[in-house]
């Protein structure tokens, strides 16, 4: 595969050096005459757009029949924009086949895990392992890259879209066999690692090893595991034999595809580091007051992927979508605030879907920059104004953030942990992640998202909500970060190994001697869960636990907290390992207590709350960047504070002193003097 380029932001440093940060969105010009164009380009300058992607589904546009060209109308679209000063981010149009090739090689489109081959008419009708799929893939990335690889509107290449498409063909399960072989050597190793000596399933040929397809009832988790594995790295494989036919055709600009933030589908921390620009979408939802803690965890997900370094929003809505059962539409400020927060956890632009609404298709009521009522309208007067903000905050494009706390997710984890089968189905990691996130994102403190294989020095906090999957290296990292920083556990962590079997007692895997306790059983609660009462004085540690909690047997550890009732009278809740900066929180507690634990370990740490020029209401989310510090409101009311210095407002250039009202659901940028 071919090397990265992306390493310290030089990727898009080379697009925001000359334009600052990134103003667009996604562009379907084929959806509309020629006249259109122009207009578009016009009103695109006068909103501040720099950026947009182009020809995402432009493929039976490109290709009317098989082996036919027609480039005219890109190679005009192209001009055009060239012409007004508008960059392209030009993207493979794979993510959709022509209607000729899902009809003339069925082949090419997918089976479900029930058996049924799905049919074209929609979008991602595509198996990922077909074999004429991909070569038609490769054919059309390289004759676009060889025809656009000098075209000066050109900045950035676009790999397909949204990859996630999951296939159970019989194609699909003769590579999987091929993956498996490289990976385990051999059936031993395959039925070792499978534990297929349960129910009977052990396999005596390859061709008896099938995926995960319907069956009467719990499937063998190593084969879902190893499935969505093998699925991850098929996407993968698509996108960089695209990726390297447009490499091969000449074109030298940047290269990135789209995540889906905490996405299941794939694996992104196998991916980054073969994604010149790490690129997100972001879809928060305006009727979820948790909107805007999610959206925040997500672009801190992506700055740690991108290596501390800025990455893209590459799609938001500036208004409603048109995907969810009730689709409310942003306010303006809340808009404005998804695009800043954005900006504020690393990215280096703000582009939506899309540009010109749909008349016709499925997204039609999908909001746009330019909606279907035209320019005198809130949507477009919020999309201008974003504009201007993004060009005042120009100096902020290519600003890294560095982190000295780290939360702990792993993707093949989060897969295991959320199979049925396990004690509960309610102990989902990701929620996890968030319930420790939110007191950090309330107190302002940065924070990256890593896996336990990463490079765990550096950080004085180290955090491990729920990391229920744990290979051998994340094992030795964890406890060499013992040794140099605080490292916290919680409920469920390093119990089952990279193929999903339970671990050999004593539990947690490889730290329960560090820890000076074992997890001896696992129990989830009812109803009326459990408390937690500190033991000692300084803690504060007491509240309510529900959903899930851990009898654990201590031999050397501190008893920070214990618990009452759900027969848990009496056993420890926290422990803290003696002589080490080891902690650990054995069940699934209230917000409140959530505060204490999380305040406990950044004091264990020596970590104070960012230091800011306001005070007042803990309701103001924080979060700073270079020299600006970001406030959000996302209250439905406004909310004063005060400022302990003049400061100046970043996007209005008016100096700032005394009392600073924060709007509902809006920002205020401060640029301190």
């Amino acid at each position: 595969m071919a090397p990265s380029t992306r390493a310290g932001g030089n990727a898009l440093a080379r697009l925001t050096s000359v334009r600052g940060l990134l103003y667009g969105g996604d562009y379907a010009p084929e959806q509309w005459p020629a006249e259109t164009w122009r207009e578009d380009a016009q009103l695109m300058v006068a909103a501040g757009v720099n950026l947009v992607t182009v020809n995402v589904f432009g493929w039976s546009r490109i290709e009317p029949a098989e082996g036919e060209r027609d480039f005219a109308w890109l190679d005009e679209v192209l001009d055009v924009l060239h012409e007004w000063g508008i960059a392209v981010d030009l993207a493979t149009p794979t993510a959709s086949p022509p209607p000729w090739l899902a009809s003339r090689y069925p082949e090419t489109r997918p089976v479900t895990a029930d058996g049924v081959r799905l049919w074209h008419g929609s979008r991602n009708h595509f198996c990922p392992t077909s074999v004429v799929y991909r070569d038609r893939a490769r054919r059309i990335a390289t004759d676009l890259a060889a025809r656009y690889a000098d075209h000066p509107a050109v900045v950035l290449w676009h790999v397909g879209n949204e990859f996630g498409q999951v296939c159970w063909c019989d194609g699909c399960a003769a590579r999987f066999r091929t993956w498996l072989t490289t990976r385990y050597r051999d059936l031993e190793g395959l039925n070792e690692a499978w534990g297929t000596a349960f129910w009977g399933q052990r396999y005596s040929s390859w061709e008896q090893v099938v995926p995960p397809r319907a069956a009467p009832y719990l499937p063998n988790p190593g084969t879902d595991l190893d499935f969505r594995r093998f699925t991850s790295d098929m996407l993968l494989q698509l996108y960089t034999e695209q990726r390297d036919a447009i490499r091969g055709a000449g074109a030298g600009q940047p290269i990135t595809t789209n995540f889906m933030g905490f996405f299941p589908g794939l694996d992104p921390t196998t991916w980054a580091g073969e994604l010149d620009v790490v690129s997100d979408d972001s879809y928060p939802d305006p009727a979820d007051p948790e909107a805007p803690v999610r959206a925040a965890l997500t672009h801190d997900l992506m700055r740690s992927l991108a290596d501390g370094g800025p990455w893209l929003l590459m799609e938001q809505a500036v208004s409603a979508v048109n995907w969810r059962e009730h689709n409310l539409p942003k306010t303006a400020e809340q808009m404005r605030s998804d695009a800043l927060r954005a900006i504020a956890h690393g990215s280096d632009g703000v582009l939506s879907f899309q540009w010109r609404a749909s008349a016709s298709g499925a997204e039609r009521f999908h909001s746009a920059m330019l909606p279907h009522a035209g320019t005198d309208t809130r949507v477009h007067r919020a999309v201008r104004a974003l504009g201007a903000d993004l060009r005042a905050l120009a100096p902020l494009a290519g600003t890294p953030i560095t982190a000295r706390i780290a939360l702990l997710f792993d993707w093949p984890s989060w897969w295991t942990a959320t199979r049925r089968g396990l004690p509960t189905s309610r102990l989902d990691p990701l929620e996890q992640l968030l319930a420790w996130y939110r007191p950090l994102w309330r107190a302002g403190y940065a924070v990256d998202i890593v896996t336990g294989e990463a490079d765990l020095t550096g950080y004085a906090l180290l955090l491990a909500p729920t990391l229920h999957t744990v290979t051998d290296r994340a094992l030795t990292n964890l406890r060499s970060a013992v040794g140099t920083g605080v490292l916290a556990l919680g409920p469920f962590t390093a119990v089952a190994d990279p193929n999903g079997a339970v671990r050999p007692a004593p539990l947690p895997a490889g730290l329960a001697d560090l820890l000076g306790a074992q997890v001896e059983e696992w129990c989830p609660l009812g109803p009326d869960g459990a408390r937690l009462t500190a033991r000692g004085a300084g803690t504060g540690l007491r509240g309510h636990a529900h959903t899930f909690a851990e009898r654990l047997r201590p031999h050397g550890a501190t008893v920070l907290a214990t618990f009452t009732g759900a027969d848990l009278d009496g056993c420890p809740a926290v422990l803290r390992a003696p002589g080490a900066d080891l902690f650990h929180l054995g069940a699934v507690v209230d917000e409140e207590t959530m505060t204490t634990w999380i305040g406990l370990l950044t004091g264990a740490a020596g970590l104070a709350p960012p230091e800011s020029p306001v005070t007042g209401p803990a309701a103001l989310e924080t979060a700073r960047r270079g020299d600006h510090l970001f406030l959000f409101n996302p209250g439905s009311t406004p909310v004063t504070t005060t400022l302990t210095h003049p400061c100046t407002d970043a996007l209005t250039g008016a100096e700032r002193a005394g009392e600073l009202t924060v709007p509902a659901a809006g920002a205020v940028v401060l640029k301190e003097t």
